[in-house]
């Protein structure tokens, strides 16, 4: 049986940029400029069907560069498989495709992401504060 990370290693090898092997989901840490391109590839590709975006989360790593991260956890319904991607989000450049197109349970996730961290979601069709008052100054999860 054909491993989902192998299915994903084998047409994105080229895009990531670690693996963490210790478990089945991941997760797989990929480059950010592919992303929409793989998150449809994960929800399309019959091996995978990845039909549930489980959540979307935000990470500071103070002092590191690239300084934030956004983690994509994804379920199948139907084979019963997880796969969690991360992805490396600069602070100079804090913006992703949103994949609210492809899921809609992102639309939430995304709009949490980008209200506590600052991370902008393009293409998103309601991206608005979700957690705080829409004159907040600032992002409250950041370090």
């Amino acid at each position: 049986m054909v491993q989902p990370l192998d299915i994903i290693k084998s047409k994105f090898s080229e895009e990531i940029l670690g693996v963490n092997n210790a478990r089945p989901e991941g997760p797989l840490v990929v480059r950010k400029n592919r992303i929409h391109e793989i998150l449809a590839f994960l929800k399309d590709n019959p091996e995978l069907d990845m039909n549930f975006l489980m959540d979307i989360g935000g990470v500071d790593y103070l002092g590191e560069d690239p300084r934030f991260e956004v983690v994509y956890v994804l379920y199948s319904l139907q084979k019963k498989h997880r796969i969690v991607l991360r992805v490396k989000v600069p602070e100079s450049d804090l913006h992703l495709p949103t994949a609210s197109d492809l899921w809609h349970s992102a639309n939430w996730g995304e709009r949490e992401c980008w209200d506590q961290y600052g991370v902008v979601f393009d293409g998103h069709p309601f991206l608005r504060r979700i957690l705080n008052h829409e004159d907040f100054q600032g992002h409250p999860l950041r370090k």
